[in-house]
């Protein structure tokens, strides 16, 4: 009679002879394998079907349940800032770049403006200096200030932003055809704080001098004191101009003072000049 330990001594043996012994078929590794990749296949096709149906379960706006949404489209861009808007109880602070802006949206804004600070929100606006010489933006900067809001005008600065309360809005390609809604506390923080920062170099926005040749005199220098810059660090037109917040053709017309100011005949000799003074414009 065997005891416990010889039929254990037994199990082991015939498990050895099994892992030792060649397979009597030579298609039995073959048919293994293959069993294997089916059976993972399978596992693969159950995984999809989990995620799917946890993806069904989802609210449309799933942007509530993450840090970060992409939106594409100008319209819903549009429809998730309202959205936000309608229920802002604290701050909105909007960064708009690229000069003035059509006087038809400056109408529409308006009356956005007059609900939210109605509500109680406070609101920052930064705006590019470009804009001091358009009418309408300065009508509409005089009826949000006297609503409340604050405006304030730099040379250049960041893309455009808007934070409403503890989401921020940024764009997501070049052409600002997308953008992402950002709710990442510290994220949304290193925003406001790159706001802030700006906020704090920016000029504010004045109705008096209300003639476009006098509110020259305040922003011109600044602006073509960024033109020699950007030039001196190889910035195309195109981009200058965008950075800027004004058209090409006002652009040649800075260029062409500038060329003027430094006795320059043409535009290479004017970047030798510029380069040979960077030091004074690159800080």
């Amino acid at each position: 009679m065997k005891d416990a330990n010889d039929s254990e001594d037994d199990e082991n043996a015939q498990t050895n002879r099994h892992l030792a012994a060649p397979a009597s078929n030579s298609a039995e590794p073959q048919k293994f394998f293959r069993g294997m990749v089916e059976h993972l296949a399978e596992l693969s096709r159950l995984a999809d079907e989990h995620v799917c149906r946890l993806n069904s379960t989802l609210p449309e706006d799933s942007g509530q349940r993450s840090d970060i949404r992409y939106i594409h489209g100008l319209t819903d861009i549009s429809e998730a800032i309202n959205e936000a808007l309608s229920g802002a109880t604290r701050e909105i602070l909007t960064a708009q770049p690229d000069g003035s802006r059509p006087s038809g949206v400056l109408k529409d804004a308006l009356e956005s403006v007059r609900r939210h600070i109605s509500a109680g929100a406070t609101m920052r606006t930064l705006y590019q200096h470009s804009t001091r010489f358009d009418e309408a933006t300065k009508e509409y900067v005089r009826e949000v200030t006297r609503l409340g809001a604050s405006v304030r005008t730099l040379d250049e600065f960041f893309d455009r932003l808007v934070i409403v309360d503890d989401v921020a809005f940024i764009a997501a390609n070049e052409d600002r055809t997308s953008a992402a809604a950002v709710r990442e506390p510290a994220v949304v923080r290193f925003l406001r704080d790159t706001f802030d920062r700006s906020w704090d170099r920016a000029q504010p926005f004045p109705f008096v001098p209300h003639h476009a040749a006098k509110a020259a005199d305040e922003v011109i220098p600044a602006i073509r004191t960024s033109i020699k810059r950007l030039l001196i660090e190889g910035y195309p037109d195109k981009q200058i101009a965008r950075r800027l917040g004004i058209s090409e053709r006002s652009l040649q017309t800075h260029i062409a003072s500038m060329k003027q100011e430094l006795g320059a005949r043409n535009r290479l000799q004017m970047g030798y000049l510029l380069g040979r003074n960077g030091t004074t414009f690159v800080l």
